[in-house]
């Protein structure tokens, strides 16, 4: 066998069928669509259309908003950090936040900080500094004998947004004096 020998097995490649190339193709004239209509046509998805009657994603009521100023919390249970630290996973010592949570795998996402729940119980001594706790929550753990910090988290549109409004500022008092 030589190199310039090699070929593909009869059949394994196909090639594509051409359409509208004639009669005697099989698929001239009307190229399979058929005939007349919004079918035939190019540029047409119908996916949805009732014939002009009103459709009914469009006829069903609408309902609800997305809020976006909504903060993205990852939230995390008292219990399931009882339960790593009963593991020895997650040490007691020190101060609990964002990222010692993420790095035990607790919390998830969360651009905005952690928000610490009440389900569960807790025993351990733990200090927690978050963005976010329910009265529960907070509750269990000073019960324990722990601290919950609450911080204020700023995102990085946040950031960028007070960076401008400086640099503005700045602007302004250098143009004045």
């Amino acid at each position: 066998m030589k190199l310039n020998d090699l070929r593909d097995n009869k059949g394994a490649r196909q090639s594509r069928v051409r359409v509208g190339r004639g009669i005697g193709s099989g698929l001239g004239k009307t190229a399979g669509r058929g005939q007349k209509g919004a079918k035939a046509r190019s540029g047409v998805s119908i996916a949805g259309f009732e014939g002009g009657q009103m459709p009914l994603h469009m006829r069903i009521p609408k309902r609800g908003f997305n809020n976006i100023f909504a903060k993205d919390y990852a939230e995390v249970n008292i219990g399931a950090v009882q339960k790593l630290v009963d593991a020895g996973k997650l040490a007691t010592d020190g101060t609990l936040d964002h990222d010692a949570l993420q790095a035990a795998g607790l919390a998830r996402g969360g651009k905005d900080g952690v928000r610490l729940l009440g389900k569960g119980t807790l025993s351990a001594k733990l200090a927690f500094r978050v963005a976010g706790a329910s009265a529960g929550a907070r509750q269990a753990v000073e019960a324990a004998g722990g601290t919950v910090e609450i911080i204020e988290v700023t995102s990085a549109a946040d950031k960028a947004k007070a960076k401008k409004g400086k640099a503005r500022a700045a602007r302004l008092e250098k143009q004045k004096g």
